[in-house]
């Protein structure tokens, strides 16, 4: 599946940004996608994840009760709704799909898309 991602941006800490990733190709339906992302000199983590037939959601704890996210199966579409956001959310985030369950590890994801740059100014 083919994975574009946009909706990056510079935004003051405290305020919302939301972020969209757009699958093409042979999506299925047991797919999981998630959204990763890496700061410079830090590994690529787990940001949040859902199961594209059911909707299920999976969060990494920094970011639980701020970030939200959630797929259009019509559309295609997975989006990543942040608020509260903070200086140590800056980071290039990834949209990933994998056959199967969500996963946390980026490795276990067969499918990127190109990353888009989220910068939170304190």
């Amino acid at each position: 599946v083919q994975l574009q991602a946009s909706g990056g941006g510079l935004v003051q800490a405290g305020g919302s940004l939301s972020l969209s990733c757009a699958a093409s190709g042979s999506a299925r339906a047991n797919y999981a996608l998630g959204w990763f992302r890496q700061a410079p000199g830090k590994q690529r983590e787990f940001v949040a994840g859902i199961t594209w037939n059911w909707g299920t959601t999976v969060y990494a704890d920094s970011v639980k009760g701020r970030f939200t996210i959630s797929r259009d199966k019509a559309g295609r579409t997975v989006y990543l709704q942040m608020k509260s956001l903070k200086a140590e959310d800056t980071a290039v985030y990834y949209c990933a799909a994998r056959n199967g369950d969500i996963r946390t590890k980026f490795d276990e994801y067969k499918d990127w898309g190109q990353g888009t740059q989220v910068t939170v100014s304190s």
